[in-house]
């Protein structure tokens, strides 16, 4: 039987003795067949016929390797390209000039410094940021609602110590005591000065006793001033303190101390303040700081009318009070020294306005470092961004100075108790009763508290105690009570109401929701009033 060789589909087997490149015949070629030239170019100008070996280039296995991966690719043949981009492809390929080397290295240098420099006051911003406001930093970028009471008002205690003062006598106390009230809404702020000497009961033992002036007690929570955390118990028990005085619920304290006035001042480029002499005086004049220049200047010292202060004036003007001779327009000492440390805060909230710091949060983070341990509060950093936008949206006319010292209404006097001069409430010493309904009735969104108008209430149900109770009754719901005393001697069936004042609108509808079956009457009433008196009320037994 004859072996067949195997072969593979679409291919031959070769045979002995033939060669790679030989054409594989089925059959003898024809005699007659005519000849082919099956001469090819090598590529190196040597011609040869199909089929025949070529010496020394017989085919390896690289060239095998070569053809299979030409096949394989898929890209398209390179185009031809012109001559104009075989010169700009050369041009491209050659090196860069050392110049370009230098300036491209130069710029790079420049963009990485530019960033270690801006996340380096970053990192300071944000560090002097977390010492002085509470909660964490990254929340600044947050705009939370501030804190409020049932008015609706944001309160602050503004708190100013002389620490920073080489030499200064009781550089602790807090000589400057401010209370700035601010709506969100309405978008208005009242701001009122406690009187440093007001005479307290510290409800603790401090260096003068149990009781004293009231700059002390910020230094009798306790005296660890290298701690945060003693600061902020210092000042959230202050805060409780003096809101407890003028009847104001407190949510903010800020401390601040000389140099935060005058870094904040220069800040903005100085502000322009009005300034006025007391007692119909030319200006203010006052020589206890020029020691500092050996009297050899004036460092206050101003006619009547507009000035710009510097830093430094600014804040000797926010001290002065006018406690040495020579001195002029201070006559009502730290009554005067007040009114001008509300000027100077008014003034610097405009000029940081007009000069873009109130609206631009790097400037306000900026001056916040630069105030550094000279500042410290309980505001959370989330609250700062709605601190700035308030600021700037809240108009200087829609910021009200209030005084507790006023020719037509003072709730605080200035007398002699236990042998020290100190301001006391006029009421009497420790009454602060009329102190509270002062500022109630300015600060307060009730219309009935806001139209003031006085309340008389009678006792005609011959129950000892019963008018007064009344009488606290109508004080909480904001009612402004001026006297409580006995009605006269005769028969009350009901409560009667007697109507003085027809312009209080507001009062009165309030009354009649307070007291429903309320006998109304617009005739004399039983006893003699005064002048500031709207309404008369007589009660009987704990009637409503």
């Amino acid at each position: 039987m004859k072996n067949k060789r195997p072969s593979i589909d679409g291919f031959v087997p070769r045979r002995n003795g033939s060669q790679l490149g030989d054409f594989h015949r089925t059959k003898r070629p024809s005699a007659n067949a005519g000849s082919v030239n099956r001469s090819l170019h090598t590529g190196n100008r040597v011609r040869q016929s199909v089929g025949e070996a070529r010496t020394s280039q017989a085919i390896g296995r690289s060239d095998i390797d070569e053809s299979l991966r030409e096949i394989d690719t898929s890209e398209p043949p390179a185009k031809a390209i012109s001559r104009r981009q075989r010169r700009r492809l050369a041009k491209q390929s050659q090196p860069r000039s050392k110049l370009r080397r230098i300036l491209r290295g130069f710029f790079i240098t420049l963009v990485i410094i530019g960033v270690i420099a801006a996340g380096w006051l970053a990192f300071k911003t944000f560090l002097a940021g977390g010492n002085i406001f509470r909660g964490s930093i990254f929340d600044i970028l947050q705009s939370q609602t501030l804190k409020q009471d049932s008015d609706g008002r944001s309160n602050f205690l503004i708190l100013g110590t002389s620490e920073d003062d080489p030499g200064h006598g009781g550089a602790f106390l807090t000589d400057s005591m401010m209370v700035l009230s601010v709506d969100q809404t309405k978008k208005n702020a009242y701001m009122f000065s406690i009187p440093r000497d007001l005479y307290v009961k510290y409800g603790m033992a401090c260096n003068s006793g149990y009781e004293g002036k009231i700059n002390e007690y910020f230094n009798c929570v306790n005296d660890n001033y290298g701690s945060n955390d003693a600061e902020q118990e210092r000042l959230s028990q202050t805060q409780a303190f003096v809101g407890d005085i003028v009847g104001v619920d407190i949510q903010y304290g800020i401390h601040v101390n000389n140099t935060v006035i005058k870094d904040a001042v220069d800040a903005v480029g100085g502000v322009d303040v009005n300034i006025q002499g007391s007692n119909g005086d030319p200006g203010v004049y006052d020589t206890n700081f020029d020691w500092r220049c050996k009297y050899k200047c004036n460092l206050v010292k101003y006619t009547n009318g507009v000035h710009h202060l510097d830093g430094a004036h600014a804040l000797y003007l926010a001290m002065a009070r006018g406690d040495i001779a020579p001195t002029y327009g201070l006559g009502n000492s730290n009554f005067d020294r007040e009114k001008n440390q509300q000027k100077i805060i008014i003034a610097l909230k405009e000029k940081a306005v007009t000069t873009g710091t109130l609206t631009n949060l790097s400037k306000v983070t900026s001056l916040i470092d630069a105030l550094g341990q000279n500042l410290r509060t309980n505001i959370q950093t989330g609250e700062i961004q709605t601190l700035m936008k308030l600021g700037a949206e809240i108009k200087a006319d829609n910021i009200k100075s209030i005084s507790l010292f006023d020719d037509d209404k003072s709730v605080v006097k200035s007398g002699n108790y236990n042998g020290a001069s100190v301001v006391m409430p006029s009421a009497g010493i420790f009454d602060y009763d009329d102190i509270r309904a002062f500022i109630d009735e300015t600060l307060s969104s009730n219309p009935v508290t806001r139209e003031k108008a006085g309340i008389v209430v009678l006792n005609g149900s011959g129950v000892e105690g019963a008018g007064q109770a009344q009488a606290d009754r109508l004080r909480a719901k904001g009612f402004i009570i001026s006297a409580v005393d006995n009605a006269p001697e005769g028969t009350y069936n009901g409560i009667e109401i007697y109507q003085i004042d027809a312009s209080k609108t507001a009062t009165i509808a309030k009354l009649k929701e307070f007291y429903p079956k309320a006998i109304i009457k617009t005739t004399t009433p039983p006893v003699v009033v005064d002048v500031d008196t709207s309404f008369v009320v007589i009660v009987v037994s704990s009637q409503k």
